[in-house]
């Protein structure tokens, strides 16, 4: 049993969005004291990157349920603009040629259906709106990180998640997934908890088609060894594969875009880069330094029934974050 939260948590919303042309990524945090919020987009064609950071004295302009689906996510300060709201199954369309791929995996009755996602986002450069959906039967990964009795972390991962809607850069209209694509995909990260003032994290992340089979990889290190959870599983057709043992995370330091190596027990996985993305944070006592690698990934991992899973073709990143907060 979890003991009874009394004390402000930190809120934490991270979707990102891949495509052949483009990586866009939408972040909202709240650590009570301040509010962190982001929008980035990278031209894989070019490699120009797209970034507008603020910084909310506070947390003053944010607003975000505590529970993962469970309300409308706001933030905003000076011209950035945040907004995440779900989508019933109800209101979503019912040509299913307006999702990135079919519906996959198998239906669960006595499961409610998650809600989908609309991502909504304006800053000077860039605007964007998406419809994010959750076929029916879709797992998730959902853990909570214990440090102490005070300290945790409850966070749920997503992959391999359809996406499609608009996206507009400089005020050039560009069209995200739909018509039947599979190439195209949503990830998404949620997180709520009391953290540690100094802590590292590696996290890596892919989605694609293998073989006809709709894959996602999900990984983490660092934060979570010792304490007896994991943020580690292979995603195949929406069912979840949890792998409990703690992962090796093996990369240059002095040069992220070398490839980057996870092993375990039941991985053996290569992510080679494309793109590094750095970013840096530094307000005295709180500060957060991000190196996340976007590439493609490649390997095995074995799933739950014994089976060797390829991952190659995977589209995603790994990352290495150092944060004080």
């Amino acid at each position: 049993m979890l003991p009874e939260i009394t004390e402000p948590v930190d809120l934490w919303e991270y979707w990102c969005v891949m495509t052949p042309d483009h990586v866009v990524a939408v972040s909202a945090t709240s650590l009570n004291y301040a509010g962190i919020y982001q929008v980035w987009v990278l031209d894989r064609r070019t490699g120009e990157e797209i970034d507008c950071g603020v910084t909310d004295p506070l947390s003053r302009e944010v607003r975000m349920p505590s529970v993962c689906g469970g309300g409308p996510v706001r933030a905003r300060s000076g011209q950035l603009a945040i907004a995440v709201d779900p989508v019933p199954e109800a209101v979503r369309p019912a040509d299913p040629r307006a999702w990135s791929v079919p519906v996959h995996g198998p239906a669960h009755p006595e499961r409610p259906p998650r809600p989908g996602a609309r991502l909504r986002a304006l800053s000077p450069r860039v605007r964007l709106d998406l419809l994010v959906d959750v076929p029916a039967g879709h797992e998730c990964l959902a853990v909570v990180v214990p440090w102490s009795d005070r300290l945790f972390q409850y966070t749920v991962k997503d992959v391999t998640l359809p996406v499609h809607g608009r996206l507009w850069l400089d005020g050039e209209e560009i069209v995200v997934g739909g018509d039947g694509r599979q190439d195209t995909w949503a990830v998404m990260d949620h997180g709520r908890g009391r953290w540690p003032y100094s802590v590292v994290w590696n996290w890596g992340a892919g989605s694609g088609m293998v073989d006809g089979v709709a894959v996602g990889l999900q990984l983490g290190g660092k934060w979570t060894d010792g304490t007896g959870s994991t943020e580690n599983a292979l995603m195949l057709d929406g069912r979840m594969h949890y792998l409990g043992e703690d992962l090796s995370w093996a990369y240059d330091a002095t040069d992220r875009t070398a490839p980057w190596f996870v092993t375990g027990p039941r991985v053996e996985v290569r992510l080679t880069p494309f793109h590094e993305r750095s970013a840096r944070t530094n307000l005295g006592v709180v500060s957060t330094e991000t190196h996340q690698c976007f590439g493609t990934w490649s390997g095995w991992v074995v799933d739950d029934d014994g089976v060797t899973r390829s991952v190659d073709g995977l589209v995603g990143w790994a990352e290495e974050a150092a944060n004080r907060w």
